[in-house]
């Protein structure tokens, strides 16, 4: 009989856990598994409809900008004009949503970058101002760290960020993370 078909971790086969000397942990980096992601692409003529029905499906307003809105396990977040990543912790229909959806739950992996030294440990790899005065909770970006494509969002104030990036790169980018964080009391593991 044949096994069903399981979501497999794009990191846990290529990286070791991590953990600097001795001492407080400045930043922490962890695999968010168990997302359901799809990219939304609002239909031409269609963008008030979608927004009424992610309103009355998940109570959120879509962001207009790079920004990124939540309810409960539910959360949109910014991608582009009439476009979004839609991200959940547990198993949603997006495609019942009145616009252009292509699941990515397969094809991105979600990295966790928190901790007092988080924004310490990106501004190493990414070219933006992650000062809070520039960017806090709610704020997203379309990058790069060093040269992979990353989409990026600031959680809360602690500062805990999400970076989201294609499958193929994210041992690269771990790797990447886990340099930059080494200096900064890292303590990295690819499951909890």
């Amino acid at each position: 009989m044949a096994e069903p078909l399981v979501a497999r971790s794009a990191l846990r086969p290529h990286v070791a856990p991590h953990a600097s000397a001795a001492g407080a942990h400045g930043v922490t980096l962890r695999e968010v598994e168990n997302l359901t992601l799809a990219s939304v692409a609002a239909l031409r003529g269609r963008e008030a409809e979608l927004v009424q029905a992610v309103r009355a499906a998940y109570g959120l307003d879509l962001p207009t900008g790079p920004a990124r809105v939540a309810s409960g396990k539910v959360a949109f977040v910014g991608a582009g004009p009439g476009k979004w990543l839609a991200v959940s912790s547990a198993p949603t229909e997006f495609s019942t949503l009145p616009a252009a959806v292509a699941d990515q739950s397969d094809g991105r992996t979600v990295l966790r970058v928190s901790g007092p030294k988080a924004r310490e440990t990106l501004a190493t790899l990414i070219q933006l101002d992650l000062h809070p005065r520039t960017f806090g909770p709610g704020d997203a970006a379309m990058t790069h760290a060093a040269s992979i494509a990353v989409h990026l969002w600031q959680v809360d104030d602690a500062p805990t960020y999400e970076i989201a990036t294609f499958r193929t790169f994210a041992a690269t980018l771990w790797r990447w993370i886990v340099e930059a964080g080494q200096a900064r009391g890292l303590d990295a593991r690819a499951e909890d």
